[in-house]
């Protein structure tokens, strides 16, 4: 799938927005496919952390109730989400629109299932409140990427790269305590606020870029309605993953936790 197309110059794309019901049709689907994605997240999350023969199964808990480590299957479902970032733009542009739509369903289930880790970790008050200010600066960031005539593919690029390097840090500090982590009393150096700090930062520059993105894909694949439908879910998909990220990196900073 071209990423530009013919329309590499978002000024040009722009010029067509206003009359393109086809464009504004492809953007809300991509919008609705990643609100219920979300859901399913939000309801796995709470299967996940509060059905006891679930939680048993992932998680291993304290006396009250809080997260102390993983089962071996939720080791597995813990690092999900980075098989995912890893594998899953490869995997859904080679896919047809049909698997397209079931891989998209199937990774969301597995990053929702992730997600019980949030709820067992922080208050129920402070995921609500910090899903919310992420939904609200979700909304503006994709709304100044779908606006401007600003060519983002480089700020897209660099963001995308940069969350590479991240994820590598995230796991050097995960596995090795003297670079700031402390896994079993969820205590972190210097190096989580500032790692937590740039992913703020770098998803950010990546809704707003992404955004522009999915544009410039729905005019290369317009008229392809099979080919519309997997670039729905791919974008409802990079959409979703930089959504959950900026969200538990915010929960980082406003997240009250569990004592």
């Amino acid at each position: 799938m071209s990423d530009f197309g013919n329309y590499s110059n978002p000024a040009q794309a722009g010029s067509l927005e206003a009359t393109d019901p086809g464009l504004r049709k492809f953007m809300i689907g991509v919008y609705q496919k990643m609100g219920l994605g979300l859901v399913l997240a939000a309801v796995l999350a709470w299967l996940t952390s509060s059905f006891d023969p679930v939680t048993d199964l992932l998680f291993v808990r304290t006396a009250t109730g809080s997260l102390a480590g993983f089962t071996l299957l939720g080791m597995i479902i813990s690092f999900a989400p980075l098989i995912i970032i890893l594998g899953s733009n490869f995997m859904m542009r080679r896919a047809s629109a049909v698997g397209s739509n079931l891989l998209f369903w199937v990774l969301v289930s597995l990053i929702g299932a992730s997600l019980g880790t949030v709820v067992l970790m922080y208050s129920g008050a402070s995921v609500a409140s910090t899903f919310l200010i992420t939904a609200a600066s979700f909304g503006g960031l994709s709304l100044i990427g779908y606006t401007t005539k600003r060519n983002l593919s480089g700020l897209r690029a660099f963001c995308v790269f940069a969350t590479w390097g991240l994820v590598i840090t995230f796991l050097v500090a995960s596995f090795l305590p003297a670079l700031g982590a402390n896994f079993g009393t969820f205590s972190v150096g210097p190096l989580f606020w500032i790692m937590n700090a740039a992913g703020v930062l770098l998803m950010a520059g990546l809704i707003t870029a992404e955004t522009q993105h999915l544009k410039m894909i729905y005019y290369s694949v317009q008229g392809d309605p099979a080919a519309v439908s997997a670039a729905t879910s791919e974008g409802a998909l990079s959409l979703f993953i930089a959504f959950v990220n900026m969200f538990r990196f915010l929960l980082y900073f406003l997240g009250g936790r569990r004592d």
